[in-house]
């Protein structure tokens, strides 16, 4: 990038231009114009210049693609990230960073009136030379990335469904048909490049700085804008893997085979499953289990627990991993209202039945009328051997340990067309995870972790971390960014709560109405 000319008086007539977004985004075009910023810039009202485009938002919820910010701009390199981030924080402009655009509640990665940084040309895959460490631009999505590793026979700890983006998915965990073998992707991070507060550009692993390395492990967008993650490497070939799908009668038979599994997990860590109850307006309610093997192997015995109950479809064949987490795309299509929420309990196949009752109940109430309502409730094990990696690198900030596993960890994700429905719906969601939350404390069987990636936005994720963990978050982000930009002017997503007030006093949720 070539050298700014941006200066106190620049930044004094921008603040006079019309509002500091306003003001930003016309900087940002005339550095572009100029040519000492290299990006594109996307204005919602058509292009103001030749240089401008018109901004067409590209999210997977409709609430997201709803959000209209002042523009959108696409930086190429994490020099462009710096600048963008100087440029809002001296503006005191609000923004918002996307990855994939997967999140699915309003002002996740996107912001209403503010400055939204897509990470969209940040598409490098690097392998290093001796294949262990993968280099990967934080705008790609898990599907770009196994379809050039599996070229090479090499895999990384990366999300299951193709369309998922690189940057939320580990931020908030990342759990992975591999996480068995090597843990959770956040685990598998061996080093991140950041933009932090200060807008200095950093290298952050567990020798250069251990406690921000550990809290970017599970805690989100609150600590810096990553633009790259090198992650761990290993050799891997075909696998055997896709869904069984079942009738609803065969429920009870499913949760005890999955409790069994999780609990003999730890003899072979290659496999991975989950179990998900749907309701399809056009066939009722079904069972499916998805079932993935690290090795070509044919109905391996791990699963021999699923094995005698009866199955009405399959699709389970050897397959590459890039075709599996791509046809895993078709279940989750782009351009519907979106909810989502999340719990975990302890391993119990009567837990699983009980909590699939309160589900049954609840979507009774609005399956006639809510429009295109597709509505899954998924069980899917945290197995102690996926706990054993959560310690490596002086651990990630889950919050979970082998003395709390085997765990489930369940949710909903509910899909539907009209807004009008969004009342209807969310009280559904709410009494799902109310009720399921009391009969599992009830039981004894209630663990306090909310896995980030699939909670509601009214959740506590943090607090699901213990609150040792949740204090030691806080004290780093006090350390790293002592004025919270990461926190005032990206409200986005889930937030520590660590800091003091927005611009000008005015509250986050009150300010961009989430």
């Amino acid at each position: 990038m070539g050298q700014s000319p941006l200066d106190h008086q620049d930044l004094g007539a921008m603040k006079l231009s019309g509002g500091n977004c306003r003001g930003a985004c016309m900087l940002l075009l005339k550095g572009i114009n100029e040519k000492w910023f290299h990006g594109r810039i996307f204005f919602p009202n058509g292009p103001h210049q030749t240089s401008a485009h018109t901004y067409q938002p590209h999210f997977w919820s409709s609430q997201q693609n709803e959000i209209t910010p002042t523009c959108g701009v696409q930086p190429f390199s994490a020099e462009d990230v710096s600048f963008i981030l100087r440029v809002a924080k001296d503006l005191r402009c609000p923004f918002a960073v996307k990855s994939g655009g997967h999140a699915c509640f309003a002002g996740a990665s996107n912001i209403p009136g503010g400055l939204t940084i897509e990470l969209t040309l940040m598409r490098g895959i690097e392998v290093a030379t001796d294949q262990t460490v993968t280099r990967i631009g934080a705008g790609n999505k898990w599907g770009d990335v196994y379809k050039q590793l599996d070229s090479m026979n090499l895999s990384v700890i990366g999300g299951r469904v193709g369309d998922v983006g690189v940057g939320g998915l580990t931020l908030g965990g990342g759990i992975s048909f591999y996480s068995g073998m090597h843990g959770w992707a956040c685990d598998n991070v061996v080093n991140y490049e950041v933009i932090l507060a200060n807008c200095s550009i950093a290298n952050i692993n567990y020798t250069s700085y251990p406690d921000l390395f550990f809290a970017l492990r599970g805690g989100g967008n609150n600590f810096g804008i990553i633009t790259r993650f090198d992650l761990s490497t290993f050799s891997q070939g075909l696998l055997w893997g896709g869904a069984k799908a079942y009738r609803l009668e065969s429920s009870t038979a499913l949760f005890e085979a999955l409790e069994d599994f999780n609990q003999v997990y730890p003899a072979d860590p290659y496999a991975a499953t989950w179990t998900a109850t749907y309701y399809i307006p056009q066939t009722g309610y079904m069972i499916s289990t998805m079932y993935v093997y690290a090795k070509p192997e044919i109905d391996p015995p791990i699963f021999a627990g699923f094995r005698a109950i009866k199955d009405i479809f399959s699709d389970v064949k050897v397959d590459s991993l890039a075709n599996i987490t791509i046809a895993l795309d078709e279940q989750s299509p782009p351009g519907f209202r979106e909810s989502y929420a999340t719990g975990t309990f302890k391993n119990s196949a009567l837990l699983s039945s009980r909590i699939l009752d309160i589900y049954l109940s609840e979507i009774e109430l609005i399956k006639d009328t809510v429009a295109g309502l597709l509505a899954p409730l998924v069980f899917q094990p945290i197995t102690t051997a996926a706990i054993s990696h959560m310690s490596k690198n002086g651990g990630n900030a889950l919050g979970i340990s082998l003395d709390d596993g085997p765990l489930i960890l369940w949710s909903l994700s509910f899909r539907w067309l009209d807004a009008a429905d969004d009342s209807r719906v969310s009280l559904a969601v709410n009494n799902i995870v109310a009720r399921a939350t009391e009969i599992a404390e009830e039981m004894g069987l209630h663990h306090r972790y909310i896995y980030q990636n699939y909670a509601a936005k009214d959740q506590d994720v943090f607090a699901g971390y213990g609150e040792e963990n949740r204090r030691r978050l806080v004290q780093i982000q006090k350390a790293y960014d002592p004025d919270g930009v990461f926190e005032l002017l990206q409200p986005g997503f889930f937030k520590l709560g660590g800091v003091g007030e927005a611009p000008d006093g005015v509250s986050n949720h009150d300010l961009w109405g989430w």
